[in-house]
């Protein structure tokens, strides 16, 4: 059996640009996708903490070292400029990987500088 886990996650990012006129996706420092091992052009779940909005999409790179998060196309729409973002990403597991298993957990400041890495959510974030 697979069961479908968090594999990573880059929280309460703020959304530094929204192009409504792009073709799509979400750019992402090139310093956070690699603090959470996502991979241009992976799939990416999008949760928007200040209006509640969930979507998908899939990440592209940004300017390494720029905090940017650009949420482009359709879902500019979702999200604008200032907004608090959740960005996950998701992947199956067999039972035996489970055992093993821990979500990489990304932190940010206000500028989506990354302030603390993790594998375990902290009780007192929950």
């Amino acid at each position: 059996m697979q069961r479908t886990m968090l594999k990573a996650k880059l929280h309460r990012v703020t959304v530094t640009q929204s192009e409504l006129g792009y073709e799509g996706s979400c750019a992402i420092d090139e310093d956070l996708l690699d603090a959470a091992d996502i991979h241009e052009y992976q799939q990416i779940d999008i949760y928007n903490v200040n209006n509640g909005n969930r979507f998908t999409t899939y990440a592209i790179r940004g300017q390494r070292g720029s905090g940017m998060i650009s949420v482009n196309g359709a879902a500019a729409r979702k999200a604008q400029v200032g907004d608090i973002l959740i960005i996950a990403i998701y992947a199956s597991y067999t039972e035996a990987e489970l055992e093993t298993f821990e979500p990489r957990l990304v932190y940010v400041d206000a500028n989506n500088r990354i302030k603390r890495q993790g594998f375990r959510i902290p009780l007192q974030s929950v």
